[in-house]
């Protein structure tokens, strides 16, 4: 399988388009703002996307669902917490920020709740409810590599003064289940460059004294 990250948006948002070169199935994963050069590169690839991934439903992070929907009529799955976020600029937080245009985008095809086991690209995904930074953010974890949106970034972490946000469920969430995991997984963030749960354990300086 190959991962591929595309920055998109005004706010560089990470999209992820996960996929088998030899049946050409794929998946995308938080379709950013801005999404010509994620659409132009599933066409160049000829990919059948099989379901769009939303971490969480913030407006950089769903910015281009309506896009991607259109080109690929792949399923979208997003928390059921923020399921109503989709169609709703001020829940999404794209009518905070001025020069951010309105998101709406039609409603989600699946909603989770976290503990599911999905089947994509010949493997498991697990679904994690990992809130604080929004109450429906998800992790999806895939083998040894998860997707975790905005809870956690290289030597930092989400940030919680949006709505719906909160510092004390965010730090919960780290201690109970994101630094639980393995230290070699690799940590694909929503925002930044790539990390691991090793390197945070070891550096990250939200993360260090709770360990």
């Amino acid at each position: 399988m190959i991962i591929e990250s595309l920055v998109l948006g005004p706010v560089m948002t990470n999209t992820y388009l996960l996929y088998n070169p030899g049946d050409k199935h794929g998946v995308v994963i938080d379709p950013g703002m801005e999404p010509a050069a994620l659409v132009r590169r599933i066409q160049e690839l000829g990919l059948e996307i099989e379901a769009i991934f939303i971490t969480h439903a913030h407006f950089d992070h769903i910015g281009g669902i309506r896009e991607v929907r259109a080109l690929t009529k792949a399923p979208v799955y997003v928390h059921e917490l923020e399921a109503d976020w989709l169609g709703d600029p001020q829940k999404n937080g794209s009518s905070l920020f001025a020069g951010i245009p309105p998101i709406q985008c039609g409603p989600a095809d699946y909603s989770l709740k976290g503990g599911e086991q999905l089947f994509f690209l010949g493997q498991d995904w697990q679904v994690m409810h990992t809130p604080g930074h929004s109450p429906g953010s998800v992790t999806y974890v895939l083998g040894s590599v998860i997707f975790c949106g905005d809870v956690l970034f290289k030597g930092s972490i989400g940030r919680t003064d949006l709505p719906g946000g909160d510092h004390d469920t965010l730090m919960r969430t780290l201690h109970d289940h994101i630094m639980e995991l393995p230290e070699e997984t690799r940590v694909l963030c929503g925002h930044g460059p790539e990390t691991t749960i090793g390197r945070e354990q070891a550096y990250n300086p939200f993360v260090t004294g709770m360990l």
